[in-house]
C-alpha cells in the first residue's frame, strides 16, 4: 500500500490514552509513580532540615515537607499540561489542568508518614536523631513497597517485584548514606 492508501490513525500522545487522544489519565500503574517521587522527596527534606547543633523545630520541618510535597506536585501537573498543551478551549484546558493536578495527589500523600512522624515527634518531645532514623528506615521500607507493588501491578513476576523492589529502597539507602556523609 501506498502512503495515500494507508489506514490514518491518530498517534497516542505521551501521556495519554490511545483512545481519548486528549484527556489525561493515569495508565496502568502509572499513578504510583507519585508515591515514589513523593517518598524520595520526603526523605531528602528529613534529611536536610535537621542539623546538627541547631534546635529541632519537628513542626516547622513537617510543614515544609508538607508545602514541598504540594508545591512539586503542582509543578509536575502543571509542566506535565503544558507539554501535552492541545488547541481546544479554554474551558477545556482549565478542565484539562485541573484533572493534570488533581492525579499528582499521590505524591502529597506518599509524603504523609514524613509529615505524621515529625508532628508526633514534636507531641512527644522525641529525640531528632531518632526521628531521623526512623523517618529514614521507614520511607526506605516504603519505597520498597511501592516498587514491589508497582512492579507486580504491572505484570512482573513475584520475583522480579522483589529486585525492582530493592532497587527503589537503594535509593532510600543512598539517601541515609548521604545524610551519614554530610552530617
Amino acid at each position: 500500500m501506498n502512503e495515500e492508501q494507508q489506514p490514518h490513525v491518530q498517534a497516542a500522545q505521551p501521556g495519554f490514552p490511545a483512545e481519548t487522544g486528549s484527556r489525561p489519565g493515569r495508565r496502568g500503574a502509572d499513578w504510583m509513580f507519585g508515591g515514589v517521587y513523593g517518598t524520595v522527596l520526603a526523605s531528602a527534606l528529613l534529611a536536610a532540615l535537621h542539623q546538627k547543633g541547631e534546635e529541632f523545630t519537628p513542626y516547622y520541618d513537617a510543614s515544609w515537607v508538607l508545602v514541598t510535597a504540594a508545591t512539586a506536585g503542582l509543578a509536575h501537573g502543571y509542566s506535565h499540561h503544558m507539554a501535552s498543551h492541545l488547541r481546544d478551549s479554554a474551558g477545556h484546558r482549565w478542565r484539562m489542568l485541573g484533572l493534570g493536578l488533581w492525579n499528582e495527589w499521590p505524591l502529597v500523600v506518599a509524603a504523609l508518614p514524613t509529615v505524621l512522624l515529625l508532628v508526633a515527634a514534636g507531641l512527644f518531645g522525641w529525640d531528632p536523631y531518632a526521628v531521623t532514623a526512623v523517618g529514614l528506615g521507614l520511607n526506605t521500607a516504603l519505597l520498597f513497597a511501592w516498587g514491589a507493588l508497582v512492579a507486580l501491578r504491572v505484570g512482573h513476576r513475584f520475583g522480579s517485584a522483589l529486585a525492582i523492589g530493592m532497587a527503589d529502597a537503594m535509593i532510600g539507602l543512598a539517601i541515609i548514606v548521604a545524610n551519614a556523609v554530610i552530617k
